[in-house]
């Protein structure tokens, strides 16, 4: 009966992995295109301001959800810096 479970509970951790990378694919379509947009406007490829801003939204969001602020934060800066390195690059 626990390896059955176990099974369950695996299965729905897989799912929810696969979501996962799925929203993170879709996101930075997104943000490519910001990219795109930002390095042929001639915008700088990091925006301080609404990094803090989603940042504190996100934070705001795991403490209500009940997830660790601070492993949302460090999530979300992960995310983040991998989105400046790309608009670093399309800035070329």
């Amino acid at each position: 009966m626990a390896d059955e479970v176990l099974r369950g509970y695996r299965k729905s951790i897989d799912n929810i992995d696969a979501a996962l990378v799925c929203l993170l694919a879709e996101r930075f379509k997104v943000t490519q295109a910001v990219g795109r947009y930002k390095a042929e406007a001639g915008l700088p490829p990091a925006d301080p301001g609404r990094e803090d801003q989603q940042i504190g939204r996100l934070r705001a969001l795991a403490e209500e959800a009940e997830l660790d602020p601070e492993f949302s934060e460090k999530f979300l800066r992960f995310i983040i810096d991998e989105v400046i390195r790309h608009h670093q690059q399309l800035r070329g």
